[in-house]
């Protein structure tokens, strides 16, 4: 990258951190079960909701409690059930015909980012209703107040509860985009460990290493907080300790709690402190492959933090030490090394790959052209990369056997 370039860049993001304290962040209350959501109805003056999820959600009955209680209270709900993995533009429109054809005033999302994503989506819509999903892509475009949004995570990943970002793709261009804008934030986000019993074991160790991603990549940024920082830490330390019992017994309450607060605070850290390239190149795969977002992140990270080299050493043995693999006795190229095998191994233990599939190689300058326009000026990151020097990454990780 030219001299130029990265001026603009840094200047760009030294904007951002310094507006950080005038910005109208705010974090979601936090609701400990789906049986106390009678409050909020309450409060909110809820009289007709739309249900954001999709099929496998609703299959497992975790859309029940939720029922449950809307049917207590006699309020009228519909669901939509048809989320894509990649919540498409398709996705947005189509639920947003539901909530309008039921007078809703109320977003309930159930699932992981993809339900959380649509339905914050939904709610820009809503706010703006002479607007497309795509004209309302990109920073700062929503301010206008969104219903009422109800978070419930069933994975322990995203962070998507905290965020104020909607990962959308476009299926005619194959191209995923963040709608990234304040009021996006849900009010509420519902903590309830119950909801990830049942959560498929390859998920819960890619939506648990999906969160450690956050929290890495925010710590490691340009543009971190002594809040964001501490938050980072915790979510690690969290993750490392919690996340293989979850694999391991999906019944494991303790762990299984552990894991949505470790998301929850890695959620609010990279909020404020933005992801990196990790990120960016895995919303390319998302956008053309449909590829898992927290499985590319897995894949992706111990790549991507090998190549940012002695730049993130110091910041990397802290969050090993964070992450008990690593000592305030080792050096910093030492516990930056130990840190990024732990990730490995912890990715090995849970069966995560370290390849992906589907990758075609005439696809990669455009997909890195659409990673660095995402990551470029706003992410960050420790060493910032051209196109060319992010194609690499793609080629790391394809499995072409």
């Amino acid at each position: 990258m030219n001299i130029f370039a990265k001026i603009y860049c840094r200047v760009f993001q030294t904007a951002f951190r310094m507006a950080l304290p005038v910005l109208p962040y705010r974090e979601p209350e936090i609701i400990s079960s789906c049986s106390k959501l009678d409050i909020v109805f309450k409060k909110e003056k809820v009289s007709s909701v739309l249900v954001v999820t999709d099929k496998g959600i609703t299959a497992n009955g975790l859309v029940v409690p939720v029922e449950q209680i809307l049917k207590k209270k006699k309020i009228p709900y519909v669901i939509y059930d048809e989320t894509m993995p990649n919540p498409t533009v398709q996705n947005v429109e189509d639920a947003l015909s539901v909530y309008q054809q039921n007078a809703c005033n109320c977003l309930i999302a159930i699932g992981g980012g993809s339900a959380m994503d649509c339905a914050k989506a939904v709610g820009a819509r809503v706010a703006y209703p002479k607007r497309t999903v795509n004209q309302l892509g990109g920073k700062l475009k929503v301010w206008r107040k969104l219903p009422t949004l109800i978070a419930i995570p069933t994975t322990a990943g995203t962070g998507s509860e905290t965020t104020l970002a909607a990962m959308i793709t476009d299926t005619t261009t194959h191209h995923k985009y963040a709608i990234m804008s304040f009021p996006l934030i849900p009010k509420y986000a519902v903590l309830d460990a119950s909801l990830t019993y049942s959560l498929p074991t390859h998920l819960t160790a890619s939506t648990g290493v999906d969160a450690l991603t956050h929290a890495v990549e925010a710590y490691i940024g340009r543009s971190t907080t002594k809040e964001t920082r501490r938050l980072a830490l915790e979510a690690t330390k969290l993750v490392f300790q919690n996340v293989e019992a979850a694999y391991q017994d999906g019944n494991n309450h303790n762990a299984r709690e552990n894991m949505l607060h470790a998301a929850y605070k890695a959620g609010i850290a990279f909020s404020k402190s933005y992801v990196g390239y990790i990120h960016a190149v895995a919303h390319s795969l998302g956008g053309k492959y449909g590829t898992p977002h927290g499985l590319a992140n897995a894949v992706l990270m111990p790549y991507v933090l090998e190549n940012y080299g002695k730049c993130v050493y110091k910041k990397l043995r802290r969050l090993g030490i964070a992450a008990g693999v690593a000592t305030e006795d080792d050096a910093p190229m030492t516990g930056a090394v130990k840190f990024i095998n732990a990730i490995k191994t912890l990715n090995a233990n849970m069966n995560i790959p370290t390849k992906l599939s589907g990758i075609q190689k005439d696809d990669i300058p455009a997909l890195a052209k659409h990673a660095a326009k995402e990551a470029n000026p706003l992410y960050p990151v420790p060493k910032l990369m051209t196109v060319k020097e992010l194609e690499q990454f793609y080629y790391q990780v394809a499995d072409w056997s």
